[in-house]
């Protein structure tokens, strides 16, 4: 494969008169999105484990599973999770009190990934 050099020289150009124009200006290489951070010191995280779908209920439209500020018990289904036509329950791991739900319903989801998170 050969590399046509005007094609170079005059991307370097281009890049050059950007470098100009912007001089000056700050730019935030960070996301501008704004997520409010929870300390996680005293909390208890229950994550996928396995790759689905997550669905906060048995059926569509019907009672969730959890709620924000519902006390569960370890064994209680928080979510179900579907991989491959097959339904899997997701227990908790521990007692306590639903904080936060970090899916929504229908919600692709990896493994390991965060989706409940306790007190």
């Amino acid at each position: 494969m050969e590399i046509d050099k005007k094609i170079i020289i005059k991307l370097i150009k281009v890049l050059e008169d950007l470098k100009k124009s912007i001089k000056g200006i700050d730019i935030d290489s960070k996301d501008n999105v704004l997520e409010e951070e929870i300390d996680l010191s005293d909390k208890i995280i229950l994550k996928s484990p396995i790759v689905g779908t997550a669905y906060l209920a048995a059926e569509p439209g019907g009672k969730k599973f959890v709620e924000v500020g519902k006390k569960i018990k370890k064994g209680d289904t928080v979510m179900i999770i579907e991989a491959m036509k097959t339904m899997n329950h997701v227990p908790s791991t521990s007692d306590g009190l639903v904080k936060e739900i970090c899916v929504d319903d229908g919600q692709p989801v990896e493994f390991g990934q965060k989706i409940v998170i306790l007190e």
